[in-house]
């Protein structure tokens, strides 16, 4: 017989297939576990690349093109060359040269995106348009000249043609052809045919030509927002006393025109501008990106880059900044989000360990008689080993496989050993408990239960040493928050408090069966005695494992929802302070007032419940001692009643509306003492005395009589509130609109037909705002996940826990029905036989949930992971941890729920049975 063959028949492979053969429901219920757990640990990591990925791709391209352009430039040849050589150097071959080669010297991972870079020539200072029928403010208007590459690719002629360079143009030529984008022409009233005499030229002025009005085809995109004065005219002033306001604008030569500028006094320099390309950067190449940036700035790389530029050249960008920007964010969010990936983590291997378990008790018998035979530790754990494996490795490719192609653009090596990791723990978990439960062979298996065992001395170092591991990762979390995702000690602080609150359940768990059991034996019933008498006579390890799996399941779900709930409150209260209500309608500054039909209009849109009228100054000033000098502060003008009651429904500052009214007077008419609401601040710098406020709208003398942290109408700044009625101009500048379901869309119709350059910013948008943020949202779906995923693994954690003891469960019920059980009795009987232990985990999971929160509450800040963006918002005030009732309740009702109806299940269809079969199955039960 061949060897092979002898091999297979003597070999691991009979066994692995018999026992598959014998069991394939098992193998199957497993392997989807084992499928499950592995694509979760796989997922999870490149769920978290993927986001930072993301995240980091639109900071770089949600930030100015002006920021996170890298720009390459150069002065002016120097005037000792020959000027024919300084003229060579600023066309468009030799300017083409450099490009293609600081293209190729551009260190990885920065890369440049072609479509949007430029090179050129331009002057650096702005020339003065000495024409009489230009625009004027203060003083004449100033342009940036650029002979800029690209421009036929980035724009799209309206009118006329694009210059070009007519002839050899030189240094010395002083009649050129420029183009101007729209925005430039309507502003500076220009048109195909308009002539610009620029000075700066030494004795003559440069000619410019207008050939070209051009629409820019990517007014956002870096060839054009990167320069923004030559897409967009604005105002720039002199640095005098007073200063002189001037329009800016620029011109935009053909390439071939570059020479000319070399004979300007506007200090040309030669640049290449490279807009950085995003669509292969990773979250990993953050740290070599700002390395790489700072070299070309002063390092290494700016030498390589003079090699091709001159000696001269310089690199300049903002692009650290931004990158700074989103690894100080992500820094702060990634912490947070290791907290709950540990969590999931410890149920899942729990629940691995609890299935490994259940098979191990199943087998228990087979396993000892195999010992009593003479079968060998090695050889039974070799055959267990290979018969897990046959299922669980499968398993866990497939899992692996599922999440590589569910979440693209992430590293693969992190998900491998993801699921690794759970193919190693699922395929070690029955060998290794059936090595440690049948080291030596035994005649009978000992009593294991929880009335009998009592503990030892290692157990009790154990749990202390676990004791004091949470406690010092609590203590450490409380002190210095979730600061580091390296630090596995305070990213374990919500597993070590649902483990110190299994150990101390599982200690505490004959006590109150032996309470129960006493009264229950002195009745006439059997059922409540036998019921409490099983659960107090259930083995250590199956107490134990199924209780540390539902406490670390509710727990970690309670903490992810809390987490959640925490997020959602902050957001909802930047969105609030971001608006002063469900909807803010105010003119261009909130300086002009309002046209006298906005309110009347938008009243009527559909939903709006209430309207409040303000008027908001932000310019008041309040007159202080000394040398007469002013403080500025925002003085807002608001009708008692209304707006008493928008602070009262927004929470914002609540104050009863007889506050703004002076005591003894009928009405706040304008000469009188008005009471006003301050913010501390400004009532601090104000006093108690009255104090006279200075205004646009009218002077005022204002004593103090209430102080707010918070009010509708400035969130975010030191505001006085008065009653409108004393201003002597009281027309609102601000509406502020409240209802249940407010159309945006609606209001912004409205007031659109009401007056011109009206905005409308509703409480909705900016709240959903919040939530666009790649690593914001990628963080919380990591959240919900973990949320989902505790709760799951609870119920199967259960199911597992009622599988284990389902063969005795069916077999008493077995016995007792001979003896005259009805079946109502039998239903009773297994609900509770299982209530028990259910009820302790449910009770235990809420306990611990809670306590996880109040410990770690001060610790966790989620002002981070719950706003988008930090700039320009107002602070909020809170947006830290707090318990969630929802995800302490649900979870551990349906624990119990859930208990209840496997055990009917389980009764009834024990009933449809009849009890010499159910005896005769399974010797063991």
């Amino acid at each position: 017989m061949a060897w092979w063959r002898q091999r297979t028949e003597r070999g691991v492979a009979p066994w692995v297939r018999t026992r598959l053969r014998t069991a394939p429901g098992a193998a199957v219920a497993f392997g989807v576990l084992v499928l499950v757990t592995a694509f979760l640990a796989a997922a999870l990591p490149r769920a978290l690349d993927a986001y930072e990925t993301k995240g980091l791709r639109q900071e770089i391209a949600g930030a100015p093109p002006a920021a996170t352009s890298v720009e390459l430039s150069a002065p002016q040849p120097g005037l000792e060359i020959a000027q024919s050589t300084r003229e060579k150097a600023v066309r468009p071959p030799a300017l083409a040269a450099v490009r293609r080669a600081a293209l190729a010297g551009l260190p990885a991972p920065l890369r440049a995106d072609t479509t949007e870079s430029a090179y050129g020539v331009r002057t650096s200072k702005s020339l003065v348009g000495l024409n009489p029928w230009l625009p004027v403010i203060d003083a004449p208007p100033r342009f940036t000249l650029a002979a800029q590459s690209g421009l036929a690719a980035h724009s799209t002629v309206r009118g006329g043609r694009l210059p070009i360079a007519a002839g050899e143009v030189t240094a010395d030529t002083r009649k050129v052809e420029a183009a101007v984008t729209e925005a430039t022409a309507r502003t500076l009233r220009l048109r195909v045919g308009s002539v610009i005499d620029v000075d700066g030229f030494g004795g003559a002025p440069l000619v410019v030509r207008i050939t070209g009005i051009v629409e820019p085809r990517h007014p956002r995109g870096g060839y054009w927002s990167a320069e923004p004065v030559l897409r967009t005219p604005g105002v720039a002033a002199d640095p005098t006393l007073p200063p002189q306001f001037y329009w800016q604008a620029g011109l935009l030569l053909a390439p071939g025109a570059a020479p000319v500028l070399l004979g300007s006094q506007g200090q040309p320099e030669l640049y290449w501008r490279f807009a950085p390309a995003t669509d292969r950067l990773t979250a990993q190449d953050v740290p070599g990106l700002v390395s790489r940036i700072a070299s070309l700035e002063g390092g290494p790389e700016l030498l390589r880059m003079r090699e091709v530029a001159g000696g001269t050249a310089v690199v300049a960008t903002d692009l650290e900044t931004v990158v700074g920007s989103y690894t100080a964010t992500r820094a702060a969010i990634t912490p947070v989000v290791a907290v709950g990936a540990f969590g999931i983590g410890a149920v899942a291997a729990v629940v691995l360990v609890m299935a490994g378990g259940l098979v191990a008790v199943r087998r228990a018998a087979e396993l000892a008689l195999l010992r009593a035979r003479g079968g060998s530790l090695r050889g039974i754990a070799g055959r267990l080993l290979a018969e897990t494996a046959v299922v669980a490795v499968p398993a866990a490719a497939a899992g692996l496989l599922l999440a590589v192609l569910t979440v693209d653009e992430a590293r693969l090596l992190p998900a491998v050993l993801g699921a690794s990791a759970v193919a190693l723990l699922a395929c070690a978990v029955l060998p290794v408990r059936a090595v440690v439960a049948h080291r030596r062979p035994r005649a009978h298996a000992e009593r294991d239960d929880l009335a009998h065992a009592r503990p030892g001395r290692r157990r009790t170092v154990a749990e202390l040493t676990v004791l004091v591991l949470a406690v010092g990762s609590v203590v450490a979390l409380r002190r210095r928050g979730a600061s580091s995702a390296g630090d596995l000690l305070v990213s374990a602080a919500p597993v070590l408090v649902g483990l110190i609150a299994a150990l101390v359940l599982v200690r505490l768990y004959p006590l109150p069966l032996r309470w129960a059991a006493r009264p229950a034996a002195r009745g006439r019933g059997v059922v409540g005695f036998v019921s409490l008498a099983r659960a107090g006579r259930s083995s250590t390890v199956g107490v134990a494992l199924p209780l540390l799996a539902l406490l670390l399941a509710l727990t970690t779900a309670a903490f992810g929802g809390s987490v959640l709930a925490g997020v959602s409150d902050a957001r909802d209260r930047a969105a609030l302070l971001a608006t002063g209500a469900d909807a803010r309608i105010a003119g261009p500054g909130e300086v002009t007032p309002l046209p006298a039909g906005v309110a009347g209009a938008v009243r009527k849109v559909a939903g709006v419940r209430a309207v409040t009228a303000v008027r908001i100054e932000r310019t008041a000033e309040l007159t202080s001692g000394g040398a007469g000098a002013k403080e500025g502060l925002t003085l807002i003008g608001v009708e008692p009643a209304s707006y008493a009651r928008l602070a009262r429904q927004t929470g914002l500052g609540a104050f009863p509306a007889e506050v703004l009214k002076p005591k003894g007077a009928q009405g706040a008419g304008t000469g009188r003492v008005l009471n006003g609401v301050a913010s501390p601040g400004l009532a601090e710098r104000l006093g108690r005395a009255p104090r006279r406020i200075t205004s646009l709208a009218g002077d005022i003398t204002v004593r103090i009589a209430a102080v707010r942290s918070r009010t509708p109408a400035a969130p975010g700044a030191d505001f006085l509130l008065v009653d409108a009625a004393g201003l002597t101009h009281s027309d609102p500048t601000t509406l502020l609109a409240t209802g249940a379901a407010l159309d945006a869309p609606a209001l912004r119709a409205a007031v659109r037909g009401a007056g011109k350059g009206l905005t409308v910013t509703s409480r909705d948008e900016e709240r959903a705002a919040l939530s666009d943020a790649p690593l914001q949202a990628g963080a919380e779906r990591i959240y919900t996940t973990a949320a989902l995923a505790g709760a799951g693994y609870a119920v199967l954690a259960l199911l597992l826990s009622l599988l284990q003891s389902a063969p005795e469960r069916a077999a008493l019920l077995a016995r007792l029905h001979t003896m005259g059980l009805t079946s109502r009795q039998g239903r009773r009987l297994l609900s509770l036989d299982a209530l028990p232990q259910a009820l302790l985990a449910a009770s235990g999971g809420m306990l611990a949930g809670w306590a996880t929160v109040r410990l770690l509450a001060p610790g966790i800040d989620l002002e981070r992971l719950a706003l988008a963006t930090a700039a320009g918002r107002v602070p909020v005030i809170g947006a830290s941890l707090r318990t969630d009732v929802w995800s302490l309740l649900l979870p551990a009702a349906g624990t119990v729920l859930l208990a209840w109806a496997v055990a009917v299940a389980q009764a009834w269809w024990a009933g449809r049975r009849t009890s010499i079969t159910e005896l005769r199955t399974g010797g063991m039960r």
